[in-house]
């Protein structure tokens, strides 16, 4: 998880974090019927929900092409986005948990959370074309993208 434990030291808000208690977690996960991934789950549970307004800035000074990620999403978001984007034109199948600053969402594929697994691929959910394309191939390594910044 060191990915995970140096994209908070790095890029998180110095406001305080307070960690998700698992049961809220499994609450989440009954409600959506999926298994979300157990490096997301380590990140919210261990650290809570992350903020991290410096991202853009840095992708800004250095040109680099990629989206910026500015708030993890409540896990009462989690739920409500995730049925409302669908309802106004986002693909179906899709649990958005992380949101830029323009209304553009990072997801997981539902179809990819059935069954416990360590990680699974980011999607970015373009609210402006509204299509959804794969950002990296795990949340560990879309994470270290923003840490080799």
């Amino acid at each position: 998880m060191n990915s995970i434990d140096l994209f908070v030291k790095n890029w998180g808000s110095k406001n305080a974090m307070v960690p998700i208690k698992s049961q809220f977690i499994a609450e989440l996960e009954a409600k959506l019927t999926a298994v979300l991934p157990d490096s997301y789950k380590y990140l919210i549970s261990t650290y809570g929900l992350v903020h991290t307004p410096n991202v853009l800035t840095k992708i800004c000074d250095l040109g680099v092409d990629i989206s910026e990620v500015q708030d993890f999403l409540s896990l009462e978001d989690v739920a409500l986005l995730s049925n409302l984007y669908e309802m106004s034109g986002m693909p179906k199948g899709h649990i958005l948990f992380a949101s830029d600053c323009k209304g553009n969402m990072f997801c997981f594929k539902q179809t990819e959370c059935q069954t416990q697994q360590q990680d699974v691929a980011v999607w970015f959910y373009n609210q402006g074309r509204g299509t959804v394309e794969k950002v990296s191939n795990s949340f560990s390594e879309w994470l270290q993208q923003f840490n080799d910044l």
